[in-house]
C-alpha cells in the first residue's frame, strides 16, 4: 500500500478497535471515526509500517499469515471495496457485518494490546530494570504486567503477529514476546530513547537492541581480556591502598567495570575510524584510567604519591589526581590512536568545555573537518552532572556550527552519593542523566556489577556515535567503596548503605565467578594474571624510589614542543610586528570590496565605503578597521584566526561586521576569507548565550592550536563573571599547576560611560590580583595600532600567554582614536606611551599623571580646554607584566615634576591603583579615583557623568 492507501486500513482498524464491543456484539456507530485516532498514540509510523508489511505479505501469500489476521484482511478487502462509495450508512453496515462475522475479532483486538505492551516496554522499561547493585529500585506504577493491558495468563501461549515489531519473521507466543522485551529493556541495561524525534535514529536503536536481545555476546578470548582489565583495575587500587595507606586517591573501587568499558570504547572506536580520543574526567578513578587506559607508567604515579619536589623549582604543580596526560597507543590491530586526558581542577565538570574545544581544534586542523576521526569522551559523577550548569551549557553546543564535535560519549560514574549527600537530596529528576533529554540523546542505565553488560553498552555507544555523530550517555550504576576520599568515614552519613557495600563483592570477583561457572577460566589462570600484574606494580614501585625529583610531562607536548617557558627578559621590548604596505593594502582591498552581483543593506554599503575612505583618502583607521587588518595580515602569514562569543560576527557595538549578509537571501560573506588564494582560514561564530561553557571551549581550542590566534569576546566585560571558574582554574593557573601554556585572547569591553553598574567594569582588579609568575597579559589600550600590534605580537612571541584586554566601547568611534597605515607598517607594541606633547618640553612639566584606557582621552580634552600643559599624561597600555624600567625612565625624564598621580575611573576598592603602588616604588604617588563602592558604577547616567567630571577636574587641581 502506498501512503494514501494506508488510511482506509487504519480507518477500519480504528473503527474496529475503538467501537466494537465483543460482549454485546455491536459497534458504537454514532461515534466519529477520525478523531478517535489521537487516543492511540502507539499507532505511530513504525506500527503503520508493521500493518502495511503484514498486509503486503497477506496479498502475496495469505497462508503465511496468522489465521485471525488473514480473516481480518479478508474482511478488510471486502469492506475496502465499498468504504469510499456512496450510500455511506449502508456500506458501514456491510463493514460491521463483515467484521462481526470474524470469529477471531477478540484476538485481533489483543494484537493491539500487545503492540501497546511493546511500546510501553520501550518507553518505560528502564523503570523496572535490575540495574542497581546495592540499592532497591524505586517503585513505579503502573507496572508492565500483562494484566494492565487487558491480557491474561491464558494469552501467554497464543501467537501474535506483533512479534514482527521485535524483529521476528513470523508470529510468536506472548510468553516469547515478554521474555524478549524483559531481556532487552529490563535486565542489567535500561534504555531511554523513545523521546528521540528522529525516526531513523530511533529505529536504528530499536533494531540494534533486538540483536541478541540486547545481551552481551563475547567470545571466550574477549571474556578473558575483560577479566584481565578488571584485574588490573582492582589490583592497582589494592596496591595503592597497601603502599600509600590513608592517602587520597579517589579510587575507582565499586566502579571497576569502567576500565574494560573504556578500553572497549576506544579499541572499537579505532575499528570504526577514530584516530584520536580526547577525554575529560573528575578525580574519581583518574589514576586508574591514567595507568590502565592511557598507559602512564606506574613508576611516575608512585613517585607522585611520595610527594617529592619538582625538577623545576618555579613549578608548583598540582595533586596527582588532577593531572593530564597525552600518549599514542598502538592497538593489537596495529592501529595507532592518539589519546589525551585533559587536566582538571576540583571544579568537577569544568573540563567538559575544554575537552570539546580541544576536540574541535583537532577535527578542524588535524582531520580536515572530519568529526568521525576524533572522539570526545567525558566521564561525569552523578551528583555533578545533575547539579552543575556547565553540563547544560556544553551539551547545548552539540550541533552548533562553531562548537559541534560530532557527538560525545558520556560515562557517568553513578556512586549514588555526592560527597556525603544522598541522591534524593541531590536532584529532583528521576535520573542524574535527565539533562541528556535536552538534546534528545539516548541514555543507557547499566548495572556496574555486570561487567559484560557495561562493556556491551560501551560498544553500542561507540557505534551510535560513529553512525550518527551525536551525543550518547551511559549511566553506570555502581557504588563508592570508601567515603568521598579514602580518609572519610562514610558510615557517618550512609550507615545502611555502607553495611551493604561492606559485604558486597567487587565487580572483578563477580565476573571471575561467572567465568569459572562457564568453565572459561580456572584457579591457575586467575592466579597467573594476579601474579603478573602485581609483579609489574612491585617493580615500578621499586623504580619510583630511585626518582629524586618529579617531573611533570605536559600533556599535548607534541603541539607545544616549539615553545619555550618565558622569563622576564622575554617580554621587553616587544618583538617587531609591523607589516609591509603591500600586505596592508591587500587586506584593505578585501575589506572594502563587496561582490558586485549581490544586493546589500544600504547602511552596510556605506560602512564598507567608509572603510575604503579610511585607507585611500583619510589614512585614518578606526578601532574596528585596525582589528580586521590585524586578522587579515595574520591570515596572509598563514596563521588561522578563530573568534567566538556573543554577537561577535557583527560585534556588540556594531563595529566589526566581520560577517556581512546579502539582503535578499541572508547569504553570509566573510571578506577576510577572500584576500588571496592559499591564505589561512578566518572563522568567527556567534555563540550561545553562555560564558562559562564558551570560554572553556575556546580555551581548549587554543590549547590544542598554539599556532593559531583564538579570541573569546564577552558581550560586556562583566559577563566574564559567569566564566570565573575557567579564568581562575585554567587561564590564570594552568601553567603553574600543569605546565600548560595557552594563547587565548579575551576581549572584555570596559569603560565608564554611564551605562550603569552592570556594563561599566570588566573587573580589572580581579585579573590583576591573579597575575603572578608571568602567567598572563593584561592590557588597557588607547589606539587602534596598539590593538593591531598586540594581536600580531601574540603569534610572534616564542611562548604563549593568555591576554586579557579591557577592550573599549566609546573609543570604537572616538574621533581621536585613529591610527595610520604607517603606524601599522613601521610600529611595534608599546607597553608604555609617553606624552607626545609634554615630551617636547619636559622641563616645564610639574605633574606626571599615569593613566590607562579611555580616561586618557577625557583628561586630554580637559587639558586642552583648560590649558593645563604643565601636566604630562603617560599611558600604561600593558598593566601586566608591568614595564617598570620604561616607567621609571619616563618618570626620571620629567626632572621638574613635583607631583606623581595615578588616575582611574574605577572606585578606590577596584581598578589598578593598588597594583601600580605594589609594583612601583614611588613614595609620593597620589591616587585620584572615586571613593570605594559596593557596585562598580552608579545606575544613574547623570550621576555617573557628574562623578566622572569630578575625577577629571581633581586630576588637574591637586
Amino acid at each position: 500500500m502506498n501512503n494514501k492507501s494506508h488510511w482506509p486500513i487504519i480507518k477500519t482498524l480504528s473503527f474496529l478497535y475503538c467501537s466494537f464491543d465483543p460482549e454485546i456484539k455491536v459497534f458504537q456507530t454514532n461515534l466519529p471515526i477520525y478523531p478517535r485516532m489521537d487516543r492511540f498514540s502507539f499507532l505511530n509510523a513504525a506500527h503503520l509500517q508493521f500493518f502495511d508489511d503484514l498486509y503486503q505479505q497477506y496479498l502475496e501469500n495469505p497462508d503465511v499469515i496468522e489465521p485471525s489476521w488473514r480473516a481480518f484482511f479478508q474482511g478488510f478487502d471486502f469492506a475496502n471495496e465499498f468504504i469510499g462509495a456512496s450510500g455511506g450508512e449502508e456500506k458501514i453496515a456491510v463493514i460491521e457485518k463483515a467484521i462481526n462475522d470474524s470469529a477471531d475479532l477478540i484476538h485481533i483486538k489483543k494484537e493491539f494490546k500487545v503492540i501497546q505492551l511493546i511500546h510501553d516496554y520501550r518507553q518505560r522499561g528502564h523503570l523496572f530494570t535490575e540495574t542497581n547493585p546495592v540499592r532497591a529500585r524505586r517503585k513505579y506504577s503502573p507496572t508492565l504486567d500483562i494484566e494492565n493491558y487487558g491480557l491474561g495468563q491464558e494469552d501467554l501461549s497464543k501467537h501474535f503477529e506483533a512479534a514482527r515489531e521485535l524483529g521476528y519473521s513470523s508470529a510468536r507466543s506472548l510468553s516469547d514476546i515478554i521474555r524478549h522485551l524483559r531481556n532487552v529493556y529490563c535486565r542489567s541495561i535500561g534504555v531511554e530513547f523513545m523521546y528521540i524525534r528522529d525516526v531513523e535514529r530511533r529505529k536504528w536503536i530499536i533494531d540494534r537492541l533486538n540483536i541478541n536481545e540486547n545481551l552481551p555476546n563475547f567470545t571466550a578470548d574477549e571474556k578473558k581480556y575483560i577479566l584481565t582489565k578488571l584485574t588490573e583495575a582492582v589490583a592497582f587500587e589494592a596496591f595503592l591502598n597497601t603502599k600509600f595507606v590513608g592517602q587520597k586517591r579517589f579510587s575507582i573501587e565499586g566502579a571497576e567495570s569502567l576500565i574494560p568499558a573504556l578500553d572497549m570504547a576506544i579499541t572499537h572506536a579505532a575499528d570504526l575510524g577514530v584516530r584520536e580520543v580526547v577525554m575529560g574526567m573528575a578525580h574519581r578513578g583518574r589514576l586508574n584510567v591514567l595507568s590502565n587506559i592511557f598507559g602512564k607508567t606506574q613508576r611516575d604515579i608512585f613517585s607522585e604519591f611520595a610527594g617529592k619536589e619538582y625538577e623545576d623549582e618555579d613549578f608548583d604543580g598540582d595533586v596527582k589526581y588532577h593531572l593530564g596526560y597525552s600518549t599514542t597507543r598502538v592497538l593489537d590491530s596495529g592501529t595507532q590512536i592518539k589519546m589525551t586526558l585533559s587536566p582538571n581542577p576540583s571544579h568537577l565538570e569544568a573540563v567538559n568545555a575544554v575537552v570539546e574545544g580541544i576536540a574541535r581544534a583537532r577535527i578542524d586542523y588535524g582531520h580536515e573537518g572530519n568529526a568521525s576521526k576524533v572522539l570526545p569522551i567525558l566521564i561525569h559523577g552523578d551528583a555533578a552532572i545533575a547539579a552543575q550548569g556547565i553540563v547544560y551549557e556544553v551539551i547545548q553546543m552539540e550541533t552548533l556550527e562553531g562548537y559541534r564535535t560530532g557527538g560525545t560519549i558520556h560515562f557517568v560514574i553513578n556512586n549514588q552519593v555526592g560527597f556525603t549527600t544522598n541522591y534524593l537530596d541531590a536532584r529532583s529528576s528521576t535520573y542524574c542523566t535527565d539533562v541528556a533529554k535536552v538534546i534528545l540523546a539516548p541514555v543507557f542505565h547499566v548495572n556496574g556489577d555486570d561487567t559484560e553488560a557495561v562493556v556491551h553498552v560501551a560498544k553500542f555507544a561507540t557505534e551510535y556515535r560513529q553512525r550518527f555523530l551525536r551525543d550518547i550517555f551511559i549511566d553506570l550504576l555502581c557504588y563508592r567503596k570508601y567515603g568521598h576520599n579514602e580518609g572519610d568515614e562514610p558510615r557517618f552519613t550512609q550507615p545502611l548503605l555502607y553495611k551493604i557495600i561492606a559485604k558486597h563483592p567487587n565487580p572483578r570477583d563477580i565476573y571471575m565467578k561467572k567465568l569459572k561457572e562457564e568453565d572459561l577460566v580456572d584457579e591457575e589462570f586467575l592466579k597467573q594474571i594476579d601474579a603478573n600484574f602485581k609483579a609489574i606494580l612491585e617493580m615500578k614501585y621499586d623504580e619510583s624510589k630511585k626518582i629524586e625529583k618529579n617531573k611533570i610531562t605536559p600533556f599535548l607536548q607534541d603541539d607545544w614542543k616549539d615553545f619555550k617557558k618565558a622569563v622576564l627578559k622575554d617580554f621587553f621590548p616587544s618583538p617587531k610586528t609591523g607589516v609591509s604596505r603591500e600586505n596592508l593594502l591587500k587586506v584593505a582591498k578585501a575589506l572594502t570590496t563587496l561582490p558586485p552581483d549581490k544586493k546589500f543593506f544600504n547602511k552596510l554599503v556605506r560602512l564598507v565605503e567608509d572603510r575604503r575612505k579610511m585607507v585611500e583618502e583619510r589614512n585614518a583607521l578606526d578601532w574596528g578597521m585596525a582589528e580586521l587588518m590585524a586578522y587579515g595580515t595574520l591570515l596572509l602569514d598563514g596563521i588561522p584566526v578563530r573568534i567566538s562569543g556573543e554577537d561577535v560576527e557583527r560585534g556588540t557595538f556594531s563595529h566589526r561586521h566581520a560577517v556581512i549578509l546579502v539582503e535578499d537571501s541572508e547569504e553570509e560573506i566573510i571578506q577576510l576569507n577572500h584576500i588571496q588564494p592559499g591564505q589561512a582560514r578566518f572563522e568567527i561564530y556567534n555563540s550561545p548565550l553562555s560564558e562559562y561553557g564558551v570560554l572553556g571551549f575556546d580555551y581548549g581550542y587554543a590549547l590544542a592550536r598554539p599556532h593559531h590566534l583564538v579570541i573569546w569576546e564577552a558581550q560586556f566585560g562583566d559577563f566574564a563573571n559567569g566564566a570565573q571558574i575557567i579564568i581562575d582554574q585554567f587561564i590564570s593557573a594552568a601553567e603553574d599547576k600543569w605546565a600548560v601554556q595557552n594563547g587565548l585572547v579575551m576581549y572584555l569591553p570596559h569603560g565608564y560611560e554611564g551605562q550603569g553598574a552592570e556594563h561599566s567594569s570588566a573587573r580589572l582588579e580581579r585579573f590583576l590580583q591573579l597575575c603572578a609568575q608571568f602567567n598572563m597579559i593584561v592590557c588597557n589600550l588607547t589606539t587602534p595600532a596598539q590593538l593591531f600590534h598586540m594581536l600580531r605580537r601574540q603569534l610572534a612571541w616564542p611562548f604563549r600567554k593568555p591576554v586579557v584586554l579591557m577592550s573599549p566601547k566609546s573609543l570604537l568611534r572616538h574621533p581621536r582614536v585613529i591610527s595610520t597605515l604607517e603606524d601599522l607598517e613601521q610600529g611595534t607594541f608599546m607597553e608604555v606611551i609617553d606624552d607626545p606633547i609634554a615630551s617636547k618640553n619636559k622641563e616645564q612639566i610639574k605633574k606626571v599623571v599615569f593613566v590607562s584606557g579611555k580616561l586618557y582621552y577625557e583628561l586630554l580634552e580637559e587639558r586642552e580646554r583648560e590649558n593645563h600643559f604643565e601636566t604630562a599624561l603617560v599611558r600604561i597600555e600593558q598593566l601586566y607584566p608591568l614595564d617598570v624600567d620604561t616607567i621609571y625612565s619616563i618618570l626620571q625624564s620629567y626632572s621638574n615634576a613635583e607631583k606623581i598621580v595615578w588616575a582611574q575611573e574605577e572606585p578606590a576598592n577596584m581598578g589598578a591603583h593598588w597594583f601600580i603602588r605594589m609594583h612601583l616604588d614611588i613614595p609620593n604617588l597620589q591616587v585620584v579615583c572615586p571613593s570605594a563602592s559596593a557596585s562598580p558604577a552608579s545606575g544613574s547616567h547623570q550621576a555617573a557623568v557628574a562623578l566622572q567630571r569630578r575625577i577629571i577636574k581633581k586630576v588637574f587641581s591637586i
